[in-house]
């Protein structure tokens, strides 16, 4: 396996400068934030450009390469997160076209993965969305399959907080759906692993990963910690609004023994990038980097 950061949380620090850092503190690939220059959606830890794919040549893709393995770093997948089931067709249109440019952009750098969501329209149910689906993803996929780069999946929900998209915009979190996707695309999509996802949507993290393991090609290392009074005070059927606080590795309700447990166990070998969304390390970079090496030192003994 290998220990790395998404690069997100530092939408104003050049590529570069996040990578001296990030292999000055032992770190070992990226994921690199890869959203559109000046069209990011307004939800926090999106937005944050680190490479402009719009237009890139091979030549500039490789040099990108090239530099980070320079630092002993490798590039685990671009990243680009929007919702390509939104309800609007024009918004829709616009996050394709620009998911389109990372997957060509991956193919320019031979980077293997491009990580997204499957999406999701909030005031549809899960199945109308899941024919919305069989509507918008084979054309993307058909794509990324002809540039030889695979899609995988996060297992969000997409319901965090009122400033980050509260109705939920993904519905790629459980069980019920996931069997679909590999059952309609297995071998061109994959999953993009989140342990915190599952905590509390109370789905079981071991049997979900003995279940899916096989089809996890990249990991999320992050924290979830269920705040109890909040839960008391809102209940259930608010939907993790006020209950549930992302944390870094370590400082929430994750079992991380299990989670690698079950990781070695089904042969997974790739990347664990620590995503941060822990308002406790943030604020200015130097937050940011001390909860990145917090997660770090938690994980690192995990990592072999």
């Amino acid at each position: 396996m290998q220990l790395g950061i998404l690069t997100a949380p530092f939408p104003d620090t050049p590529l570069m400068d996040v990578a001296d850092w990030a292999a000055a503190s032992g770190f070992e690939a990226l994921e690199i934030a890869c959203w559109p220059v000046a069209d990011g959606p307004v939800r926090r830890y999106a937005g944050t450009t680190h490479i402009d794919v719009t237009g890139m040549s091979e030549a500039q893709g490789r040099e990108i390469v090239d530099q980070l393995a320079g630092k002993n770093l490798s590039i685990s997948a671009l990243g680009y997160y929007p919702n390509p089931l939104h309800p609007d067709a024009a918004h829709r249109d616009m996050v394709i076209g620009h998911l389109k440019k990372v997957i060509s952009a991956a193919a320019k750098m031979g980077v293997p993965l491009v990580n997204t969501f499957c999406g999701g329209d909030a005031a549809e149910n899960l199945d109308e969305n899941w024919q919305r689906a069989l509507k918008t993803w084979p054309d993307i996929i058909a794509y990324a399959r002809d540039h030889d780069v695979r899609i995988t999946f996060e297992n969000c929900p997409m319901i965090f907080s009122y400033d980050e998209w509260p109705g939920g915009h993904n519905i790629a979190y459980s069980p019920y759906i996931w069997r679909r996707i590999f059952d309609t695309w297995d071998g061109d999509v994959g999953m993009n692993f989140d342990p915190s996802h599952l905590i509390w949507q109370m789905i079981d993290q071991g049997r979900f990963i003995r279940e899916f393991g096989g089809r996890m090609l990249h990991v999320h290392a992050k924290d979830l910690m269920i705040d109890h009074d909040g839960l008391y005070e809102r209940g259930i059927m608010s939907a993790g609004m006020g209950w549930q606080i992302p944390r870094m590795p370590g400082l929430g309700d994750v079992d991380w023994n299990g989670f690698f447990s079950g990781l070695y166990r089904a042969g997974y070998d790739g990347p664990v990038i620590i995503e941060h969304e822990d308002r406790d390390f943030e604020g200015t970079d130097e937050k940011i980097k001390s909860g990145f090496a917090l997660a770090r030192d938690i994980l690192r003994p995990y990592i072999k």
